[in-house]
């Protein structure tokens, strides 16, 4: 892999690992405003819930007022001459402690007034009102939807109950509740931004809202009735689009027990959600500061890796320029080896020793061969060395050998190559001058194993000439080159004598 192969490879890790951990963050970021989200919500709804209960409560109230006060009315009035005779009369004794602003009437069977709680009473035509039509057709007690009061366009509802006297309809009381007696509650429950409260009659009908609407409503087809009613008398639910003036609400609605009608409470979802959308805006902060802080990091390291790329390159220039220079100078020993052995050729060519030394010259020259074919300058393959130092002293002394190599591989370092080279060398030579002094060929076993002392070599060179007398044998050249080659490779040798010659050295390569 190249330099920047390399570099590119961790700049490839460096921006997964960056990427995986955003993810993660994000992830986590993501999960918390996940959660800060429903948090918000169900707190809205358990807002809107303890709301609706006010609202219900209130509204409970209201039906009890309306219904209990024409009840009161009634019962006030079985004594009395029902027939109109264009006078209205006052009935504040019937009705005291209604709150401000409700009012009460009594008609006959005809639509005509004849006792009244208002002040400003004027003659009004009820007769196509649903409050009058429905108690003059039989119902006893009846709730109207919101109105628009004839007397003074105020938006009211009515609560009626039929007169009967002696099996006969006789007339219908009133009570007139304006609408905005809901502010109160409104501001009881105080939901915060643009909330609102009503309630609806169970036919789907608006009977009352504050803040005060436009104009009535019919809910019978909205969703409320149409799906969550049928579910459960109470619960919550969120309102995309209110029906009546479009704003996204959590609602909250009630049956109102013992009434016909259901209380409602909705809370602005806007404004319950603004601490969730602060929480939100939080988040994205920490999230940019994040995003942009792995960026610029992102960013410092890519300089730092471009920056170690080019040093890295420039180093693998010069290491490559070192490895060339110390290829042409390998080379060039083993030239001037080469010239070296030409001149002791010219000089000593069959003279005593001529042989010996150009085989020692040949086995340092197979050093620096090696070193600079391979490229390898702090250390060598043994197994190879040999072999060639072998091939070259078998091939300096035209000798007719059979080699059998057992070679395992092992480095040995420049250092100590030479040493090694001259080592076989010599041994080598000397089983080509004397182990078969009769004939010309033979057999010889070279071989590399690991020994038995942790971190050494056995080096094991055998034929199976005469062998030799080891009394007789002189502290020569040879001997002494042995002897000093065993020491640089901090070993120890033997050699043995039967059935020909056997020369054991364990020695240390690198």
């Amino acid at each position: 892999m190249t330099i920047g192969e390399s570099t590119r490879s961790v700049s490839k890790v460096a921006a997964a690992a960056t990427a995986a951990a955003l993810v993660a963050l994000l992830s986590i970021l993501g999960t918390w405003a996940a959660q800060s989200y429903f948090a918000t919500i169900n707190r809205a709804e358990e807002r809107a819930v303890a709301s609706v209960k006010i609202v219900a409560s209130h509204v409970s109230w209201i039906h009890q007022m309306g219904t209990q006060t024409a009840r009161r009315i009634d019962d006030a009035l079985r004594l009395t001459d029902l027939r109109f005779d264009g006078n209205i009369r006052d009935m504040d004794v019937a009705t005291q402690g209604l709150p401000s602003g409700v009012q009460a009437y009594v008609v006959d069977a005809e639509g005509r007034t004849l006792y009244s709680t208002d002040p400003e009473i004027k003659p009004v035509n009820i007769t196509d009102r649903d409050y009058f039509t429905a108690v003059r057709d039989g119902q006893i007690e009846y709730v109207s939807s919101l109105l628009i009061s004839r007397l003074n366009g105020e938006q009211i509802f009515v609560f009626s109950r039929r007169i009967v006297r002696e099996g006969r309809f006789m007339g219908a009381i009133m009570v007139s509740v304006p609408a905005d007696i809901t502010r109160p509650i409104w501001e009881t429950v105080d939901l915060g931004g643009d909330y609102a409260i009503s309630f609806v009659r169970d036919d789907g009908m608006l009977v009352a809202r504050y803040p005060l609407p436009e104009t009535t409503l019919d809910m019978s087809g909205y969703i409320l009735f149409t799906k969550y009613l049928k579910e459960a008398p109470a619960g919550t639910y969120r309102a995309e689009t209110s029906p009546m003036d479009g704003v996204r609400r959590v609602v909250a609605y009630r049956r109102v027990e013992g009434t016909p009608f259901i209380a409602v409470a909705a809370a602005d979802y806007e404004f319950l959600i603004q601490p969730f959308r602060q929480t939100l805006v939080m988040l994205g902060l920490v999230a940019f500061i994040i995003i942009g802080g792995a960026a610029i990091a992102g960013w410092w390291i890519l300089h730092l890796l471009r920056a170690q790329e080019q040093q890295s390159a420039q180093l693998a220039k010069a290491l490559e320029t070192n490895e060339m220079l110390l290829r042409e100078i390998h080379h060039r020993v083993k030239n001037n080896l080469q010239s070296v052995m030409s001149l002791v050729r010219l000089q000593m060519r069959g003279s005593e020793g001529f042989e010996a030394l150009s085989s020692r010259i040949k086995s340092m020259i197979a050093v620096h061969e090696q070193i600079y074919k391979h490229d390898a300058y702090a250390e060598i393959d043994a197994a190879g060395l040999i072999r060639a130092v072998v091939c070259s002293a078998i091939s300096a002394h035209d000798a007719k050998f059979h080699v059998e190599f057992e070679l395992q591989s092992a480095p040995v370092s420049a250092d100590k190559a030479t040493a090694l080279a001259l080592l076989v060398n010599e041994v080598v030579t000397n089983a080509i001058k004397y182990a078969y002094p009769d004939r010309d060929e033979g057999r010889l076993l070279v071989a590399l194993t690991p020994s038995e002392e942790p971190g050494k070599s056995l080096l094991t060179i055998s034929d199976e000439g005469v062998g030799f007398d080891a009394s007789a044998v002189s502290s020569g050249t040879g001997t002494r080159l042995i002897d000093g080659s065993v020491r640089q490779l901090d070993g120890t040798y033997e050699i043995q004598s039967q059935a020909g010659t056997q020369f054991s050295a364990t020695v240390t390569l690198v």
